[in-house]
């Protein structure tokens, strides 16, 4: 193993971060976040949880507390977006690979079905989505159980009752990984404001996952995500939602970018 990690006491492996602006993005590529992901598992963790941040989710943190505090205390903050590539190579990081919820959840999944198992809830999307997920999971990884799924209210906010409702329905099945699908901000800051009452070894929030992986929404070409425009291809298909994030909020933090680099050039 290289140096992106230490061993501590409890034979934990511990990440080498990169600031971002002022968040912790791990260096890891994505064979080194699959095992220590995979450590967790295997020794009982309970409750961990990882994000997955972009330039807009990171711009948008900093003027959002309960988002920026669900980001700061992740166990694991992977590098989601070729924007935080760019961003490490200013800020003069080591960051070169962008690695997104999709490639997360499929080569864990890959991983352990081969290894005998684990046990899945899907919480988000549609009660149809979610049948779907659960039927492509029996044909794909018929290794893993799919212990659940929920599809809550469509809304910005739940109550108290709707929350506690969403939890006793996963501590019924205590699954070895719930994973979210809610779209950000919404699912870290769920994630986190909920994660201590939660009978799970691991906590996913993966966003649009849930629609790539049924098909609903297709993942642009390979070509796009291997030079660092399936922002582009996704844009294009659809525009309505996700120009202000191409437009607006992403040349914000480039601007942050440049300006925490200015800082830190002039610092003593």
């Amino acid at each position: 193993m290289n140096n992106l990690f230490s061993q501590q006491g409890d034979n934990q492996l511990k990440f080498i971060n990169e600031d971002i602006i002022g968040f912790r993005v791990t260096r890891a590529n994505l064979s080194e976040c699959l095992l220590q992901i995979c450590s967790w598992l295997s020794e009982g963790a309970k409750q961990k949880y990882f994000v997955t941040a972009n330039p807009h989710s990171l711009y948008v943190a900093r003027y959002d507390h309960l988002f920026s505090e669900a980001i700061k205390n992740a166990d694991l903050v992977i590098p989601d977006g070729v924007g935080i590539v760019i961003a490490s190579k200013i800020l003069g990081g080591t960051i070169c690979q962008r690695i997104t919820g999709s490639d997360i959840f499929k080569s864990l999944s890959s991983l352990l079905n081969v290894r005998g198992g684990a046990s899945y809830f899907f919480l988000g999307s549609t009660e149809q989505n979610l049948i779907s997920i659960k039927e492509r999971m029996e044909m794909e990884y018929p290794n893993i159980t799919v212990a659940g799924t929920f599809s809550p209210p469509f809304k910005d906010d739940f109550s108290e009752i709707e929350n506690n409702q969403i939890i006793n329905v996963i501590n019924k099945v205590h699954p070895d990984i719930l994973w979210i699908g809610m779209t950000a901000p919404k699912q870290e800051k769920w994630a986190y404001s909920y994660r201590e009452k939660l009978d799970v070894k691991l906590i996913g929030p993966v966003g649009a996952l849930f629609d790539f992986f049924t098909g609903r929404i297709k993942r642009p070409h390979p070509w796009f995500q291997r030079h660092g425009l399936e922002w582009l291809a996704r844009l294009m298909h659809e525009p309505r939602r996700l120009w202000r994030r191409n437009f607006i909020s992403n040349p914000l933090f480039m601007l942050k970018v440049v300006q925490y680099r200015l800082k830190q050039r002039i610092k003593p």
